[in-house]
């Protein structure tokens, strides 16, 4: 149950030297502290996140190559296709430049690949049928930067094709027109870090800025702009990058933006997940409710019903789109559960969880879509590798497998290392994907346990929790709260931080609530005061809690709650301990007071 908690190091006189220069609550003084803003310029940058600071598109690298062509292909008329990607990145990348290409008066259309029928990116069959339908230039978004082979096809098929990506390349570029990459070898762009979709709307912003005849935009490029920033803040936050620099500023602004410049798709489906009554939108709203909608009808293989919501002019048919996506995404949550709970099953009747470096899981006709989620909860859920793998029930496929690394291991690395035992691999250090014969997985299992092993070398791999400062209830009011919130928006490289207080008290019952009664609400006390705590899907904790009879120490996120008008205080929490010490109400708000704990 408990990680081992590590608390971060500061110096109690650098944060209150720094909260007075500031003019900060010295507790998010010790935040930004901890997020290397050590000084007032810094702190500024971070805090404000102007738009105004955002690059200009021109900047970057093969955008202006990028642009003179389409801009050609637009006059001349010329059937255009955008090539996207089944995820919520590439679906928001697709919509960004049919938007604008449809604004510009192009010939174009979008291509999507069926995610349980297509290999990913480029393929030579798409290639081929676009060349047949007389297509004369092809837009990858969110894909392509590692397509050579497909590139020559295209050249031979007499397509040209501009490239716009986002991941890493290879040692050898495609031959095409114009490759637009915030990471393009020989390049000096400064930003590393933009998604599919952030890279999709810096070459529509261009085409925006080329066709104004300014870099200010006229009138109606702007309001495609700002509907454009809504998309790309989804496809940013759904890809998981790091929400720092030119992220942290195209999300914030577009936060600000979604209630009243989104997309009429956009817009439904948030009337569906009933956020359009939220006085203010947070990057989680998009993390844990928008992108996941997305991402269903891409791990469905109704993708381009995703592109289409946020493509569509007719309010009827964004309604239509948005229940149905909505039906979609509670299909997606029924199989994930279901898939769960049989590799849970399987993985505590068939193995030793105290000795087992790593889980290699398989049955027939997991769902293809899911299986990358089901490794990925069941990795944390275990602390340790986990592979879920899908036999094909007839046998005339190949098994697919989808395995997540825990944070323990080189998951790319270890799938080369057992190839003997594979048809193919592929993915990066976190998540890799593997084709195998079914015969072999028991073979595949064994090497990759003792890959894993070989890898660990002795490490325990206890999961860790780093904890940003200790405090107490009396410190979470609303004022420091929203300080707190001032942070934001919180996903990758900014994570919300995490807080401890120790030696609370059990003051209500816990208390499962929820679909399937998967979630805690419980309230604690502290020298007083009471704080409502919920735990999302750790309905286990609801007895544990329930069943101790001392204090506890608690890890947590401090929230702000809404509703009905009114705003109070509540805590995420993360993980929980036996208390192991007593911690005096503080006489002060200093440093000394904030986070003070001993090392564990």
């Amino acid at each position: 149950m408990t990680k081992r908690w590590i608390f971060r190091g500061h110096d109690a006189g650098d944060i209150l030297k720094l909260s007075e220069q500031a003019r900060l609550d010295p507790l998010v003084s010790n935040l930004l502290w901890a997020r290397g803003l050590t000084d007032t310029v810094a702190i500024k940058y971070f805090l404000e996140a102007k738009f105004s600071e955002l690059r200009d598109p021109e900047l970057l690298p093969g955008v202006d190559e990028a642009a003179k062509r389409i801009l050609q292909a637009v006059e001349a008329k010329e059937p255009i296709t955008i090539y996207g990607d089944y995820d919520a990145d590439g679906m928001t990348a697709t919509a960004i430049m049919l938007n604008c290409l449809e604004m510009l008066g192009a010939d174009v259309d979008y291509y999507v690949p069926n995610r349980l029928e297509d290999s990913y990116g480029l393929s030579h069959e798409a290639i081929t049928r676009l060349a047949q339908l007389k297509r004369k230039l092809i837009i990858t978004v969110d894909c392509g930067i590692g397509a050579v082979a497909e590139a020559a096809a295209c050249r031979q098929l007499g397509l040209d094709l501009i490239i716009t990506d986002h991941h890493q390349s290879g040692e050898k570029l495609p031959d095409a027109v114009a490759i637009v990459h915030p990471k393009l070898p020989g390049s000096e762009y400064p930003f590393a870090g933009l998604c599919g979709a952030g890279v999709a709307f810096k070459l529509a912003w261009r085409l925006c800025q080329l066709t104004s005849g300014a870099k200010k935009v006229n009138d109606r490029h702007r309001e495609y702009l700002l509907s454009a920033m809504t998309l790309a803040a989804i496809g940013t936050v759904a890809d998981v990058v790091p929400l720092l620099d030119e992220n942290r500023i195209l999300v914030r602004t577009a936060l600000g933006l979604m209630q009243k410049h989104s997309p009429i798709g956009l817009s439904a489906l948030m009337m569906q997940t009933k956020l359009q009554s939220k006085s203010s939108l947070s990057a989680e709203d998009i993390a844990f409710t928008l992108a996941p909608r997305l991402n269903a009808a891409g791990r469905l293989g109704q993708a381009q019903l995703g592109v289409e919501l946020l493509t569509t002019r007719d309010p009827q048919r964004a309604q239509t789109l948005a229940q149905y996506l909505e039906r979609l995404n509670g299909d997606r949550e029924s199989l994930e559960r279901s898939i769960s709970l049989a590799a849970t099953k399987q993985a505590k009747e068939q193995y030793d969880l105290n000795i087992e470096p790593a889980l290699v899981l398989h049955s027939p006709g997991w769902h293809l879509g899911v299986i990358g989620i089901v490794a990925s909860r069941m990795a944390d859920k275990f602390n340790r590798p986990v592979v879920i793998i899908s036999v094909d029930p007839t046998g005339q496929k190949h098994a697919t497998g989808s395995g997540r690394s825990a944070g323990l291991v080189n998951l790319y690395d270890a799938f080369e290392a057992c190839r003997d035992h594979l048809v193919g691999c592929g993915g990066h250090a976190a998540a890799a994907g593997l084709r195998i014969d079914e015969r072999k997985i028991p073979e595949f299992r064994e090497a990759f346990c003792d890959q894993v092993r070989k890898e660990l070398e002795g490490r325990d791999p206890q999961s860790t929790l780093t904890v940003d400062a200790e405090t107490t209830f009396q410190q979470l009011n609303l004022h420091t709260v929203s300080m707190i919130e001032s942070l934001a928006p919180f996903g990758a490289g900014n994570p919300r931080p995490i807080l401890v207080a120790s030696d609370v008290e059990l003051h209500e019952p816990a208390k499962l609530f929820g679909q399937g009664e998967r979630h805690v609400g419980v309230r604690f006390r502290q020298h007083g005061s009471i704080v409502r705590a919920v735990a999302f899907s750790q309905p286990e904790w609801a007895e544990q809690i329930n069943s101790h009879q001392g204090n506890f120490d608690l890890a947590f996120r401090p929230m702000i709650n809404e509703f009905n008008g009114m705003r109070k205080v509540e805590i995420q929490l993360i993980d929980w301990r036996v208390a192991k010490q007593s911690v005096p109400a503080p006489k002060d708000r200093s440093p000394s007071n904030i986070s003070q704990p001993d090392p564990l």
